[in-house]
């Protein structure tokens, strides 16, 4: 028995080594999660990117990967680290990643730029959205290209760092897809997505299910003004003002409940989750359309599940030209961030946001509409080379194509008909994926590792290995 436990250990251990000598950094190999320590420490809020690109961009260069600058400054700094030149024109894989990360919370009372590791979890803006991610791609590319001789290789694999994905600025993926896609060359690109789904949709599974995203909603962000001179004196409450107004327009836009709405993606995800089903539950989730009006009561109730079956409507923030308890501001300023399945038409939208408001004060602007496109195929060699790889690695699994309620970069790509999947194949526990976006985001350290190790199959599989 000890001898087994000391061969072990000494099996881990080399294991680990060969981890350290993938990727270099100043000359000495480093762990992913220690580079990406490095990486969370520089802060890289939308629009501030260029020195954690500039440290990224530095650690592909060193490990001998080509690189291609797409713009170089704040707001505007992406680049392309590529295992062939791009100007070979072989026909490129594509793993893209955001630099950016959002703003810290006010009410934060840890360091979010730390990159504290402590019982094998890694701390920080960006541990998972997307430093984290963006690590687990570069990680299986530098597995691929330092383990065999890829000169004969079939694709280019292409680590596509880009800015302002949070935000959405024209600087980062519109600015690659508007003015270097002929470069890129790419048949096929992999994004952020989501992990695996059984800790984030209601009921009981046997097995864990991995989705791929062929689909994503659409932002459609809305700005709504209201402005009324009328007295400022806190102390007479005038007949009307601007918070008043925006008050009760609010209030009729978020007491409604979102219509129900069916496609191809959503209704398939109904029928999926009916397979893991008994009786009647059973029977009414396999037809979907037959049981609407019972499915949609009982999905009332689950939010993470409505989303995907809605246009949603969130009142994101609210603000005054006044910040005294004692005076009446005269106008008032809300921003709502909606969400817009891939058949809806924003216009028509629009419309209806007015028309449930019905009141000619409020003026909306349309801050940010990000395009309309249509779901990937996933009947094809780039779809299947994922899902193998995914179930090679989880062997009792199982992987279903869904859409996805938010939106993201690969839609840039989705509109110029380039096949786009997004997934990040790893077993991310609830508690972990809702600090995403909020108070101590931080991941698993093991779960670099799994990502990587599933995407360096997909990697292998595409170019015949």
């Amino acid at each position: 028995m000890r001898k087994i436990t000391v061969l072990f250990i000494l099996i881990s251990l080399t294991s680990f080594s060969q981890d350290l000598e993938i990727i270099k950094h100043k000359g000495n190999p480093i762990s992913i999660e220690h580079l990406l320590q490095k990486y969370i420490r520089i802060p890289s809020v939308s629009g501030s990117e260029k020195e954690a690109g500039e440290f990224i961009k530095s650690v592909c260069k060193e490990n001998g990967l080509y690189i291609t600058s797409f713009g170089t400054e704040n707001g505007n700094y992406n680049f392309a680290a590529s295992l062939f030149p791009l100007e070979s024109n072989k026909p490129s894989i594509i793993f893209l990643n955001h630099i950016d990360v959002v703003q810290e919370m006010k009410s934060e009372t840890n360091t979010p730029y730390s990159g504290e590791i402590k019982n094998n979890i890694i701390y920080g803006r960006g541990a998972y959205d997307n430093k984290g991610v963006a690590l687990m791609q570069l990680h299986s590319i530098l597995q691929y290209s330092k383990s065999i001789d890829t000169t004969k290789s079939k694709y280019n694999v292409v680590f596509l760092a880009v800015s302002c994905e949070e935000t959405g600025c024209d600087g980062g993926i519109k600015y690659v897809v508007d003015n270097h896609l002929e470069e890129l060359n790419p048949v096929v690109v992999i994004g952020e997505g989501p992990p695996e789904l059984t800790n984030l949709i209601p009921g009981e599974f046997k097995n864990p299910i991995y989705g791929i995203s062929v689909a994503q909603k659409r932002s459609f962000w809305l700005k709504l003004e209201v402005e009324i001179e009328t007295s400022g004196h806190g102390s007479v409450t005038p007949i009307e003002y601007s918070n008043k107004r925006m008050v009760k327009s609010l209030a009729k836009l978020t007491k409604r409940k979102s219509k129900i709405i069916y496609n191809d993606l959503n209704v398939n995800l109904l029928k999926f989750l009916g397979t893991h089903k008994k009786g009647i539950e059973k029977l009414v989730l396999k037809h979907p359309r037959l049981f609407k009006p019972f499915i949609v009561s009982k999905m009332r109730k689950q939010p993470e599940l409505v989303a995907l079956f809605t246009n949603t409507v969130t009142l994101t923030n609210i603000y005054t030209d006044s910040d005294a308890y004692n005076i009446v501001p005269t106008k008032t300023t809300a921003y709502l961030d909606c969400r817009l399945l891939p058949q809806t038409d924003e216009k028509s939208f629009l419309e209806g946001i007015r028309k449930r408001i019905n009141n000619d004060a409020v003026k909306i602007t349309i801050t940010q509409s990000t395009p309309k496109t249509e779901p990937s195929s996933f009947d094809n060699i780039y779809y299947e080379n994922l899902k193998s790889a995914i179930l090679e690695k989880y062997k009792n699994a199982q992987t279903l194509p869904i859409l996805l309620p938010n939106s993201n970069d690969l839609a840039a790509f989705r509109t110029k008909g380039i096949l786009s999947y997004a997934t990040i194949p790893i077993n991310l526990s609830k508690e972990a994926l809702e600090c995403v976006h909020n108070k101590n985001e931080h991941l698993s350290i093991p779960l670099l590792y799994d990502c990587s190790e599933v995407y360096l199959s997909f990697i292998q599989k595409m170019q015949g290995i």
